[in-house]
C-alpha cells in the first residue's frame, strides 16, 4: 500500500484528503507544521508527501530542502501561492508537481498517480521513447520518420523524455541547456518548444505530447 504524508495546516484540507485517500486505499498520515513533517518523513518514510506551502513554523520551501538533503521521496506541492516565483522556487527546491489551491480532487488523484507509477520502480532509462507516431531513440539520437533535430533540440527533447510525467521548470531547462546565466531568457523555451512541437507533434498548436504548464515550465506526457 501506497504510504502518502500529507502535510498543511488547514484541517479541513487535511480531514478531506485523508478520507479520499484512504478511500482509494493509500495509507495516510498527516501533519500539521514544517517541524512534524519532517520528523514523519524520517520515522514514517512515506512514499509520496503532499505538501503545502504556507505552514505555522517553517516555509513549505525549507522543508523541500530538508527532505532533499537524506531522500528523492517524491514530493507535489500543493498551495495557494499561485505566483510563478513561488512555482519556481518550489520546483527548483526539489518538487516534483505544483498544484495551486483551490484543487479539483480527481486533478490531485490524477498526479499523485502520475508520480508513483514514475517512481514505483527503479528501472534502467528507456533507449527508446514512444512520442505520438514516432520512436525517440535517445541511445542512437535518431527518430523515426528521419526527423531531424539541432543539438539544442535534442538537448531539451531528452531532458523531459528522461522524466516522463514530471513538470521541469523554465529555471532547470534554461540552466542545464544554456547555462546559469541565461535563466531570464524564457523566450529561447517558447521558441525551442514550438519548433520540437512543429517536428514531433500531429496538431502542433494542440500539443498532447509536449505540454507547457503557464509560467512553471514543461511536461513530457506519454
Amino acid at each position: 500500500m501506497t504510504r502518502v504524508l500529507v502535510v498543511d495546516d488547514e484541517p479541513q484540507i487535511l480531514r478531506a484528503l485523508r478520507i479520499n485517500l484512504a478511500a482509494r486505499h493509500y495509507e495516510v498520515a498527516v501533519a500539521a507544521d514544517g517541524g512534524t513533517a519532517l520528523r514523519e518523513a524520517a520515522d514514517w518514510h512515506p512514499d509520496l508527501i503532499i505538501l503545502d506551502l504556507g505552514l505555522p513554523d517553517l516555509d513549505g520551501v525549507d522543508v523541500i530542502h530538508g527532505l532533499r538533503g537524506w531522500t528523492s521521496v517524491p514530493i507535489i506541492v500543493l498551495s495557494g501561492r499561485a505566483g510563478g516565483h513561488d512555482k519556481i522556487e518550489a520546483l527548483d527546491a526539489g518538487a516534483d508537481d505544483y498544484v495551486t489551491k483551490p484543487f479539483g480532487v480527481d486533478e490531485l488523484l490524477a498526479r499523485i498517480r502520475a508520480v508513483t507509477r514514475r517512481t514505483s520502480a527503479l528501472e534502467p532509462e528507456p533507449a527508446q521513447v514512444r512520442l505520438g507516431e514516432h520512436v525517440v531513440d535517445l541511445a542512437g539520437k535518431t527518430i523515426s520518420g528521419d526527423v531531424r533535430l539541432t543539438p539544442t533540440e535534442w538537448h531539451i527533447l531528452e531532458l523531459l523524455l528522461r522524466h516522463p510525467g514530471k513538470l521541469i521548470s523554465q529555471r532547470q531547462i534554461l540552466t542545464e541547456v544554456w547555462g546559469a546565466q541565461y535563466v531570464k531568457e524564457t523566450h529561447y523555451l517558447r521558441q525551442y518548444l514550438a519548433q520540437l512541437r512543429r517536428k514531433l507533434e500531429r496538431d502542433p498548436a494542440r500539443p498532447v505530447h509536449l505540454i507547457t504548464e503557464p509560467g512553471m515550465g514543461y511536461r513530457f506526457q506519454p
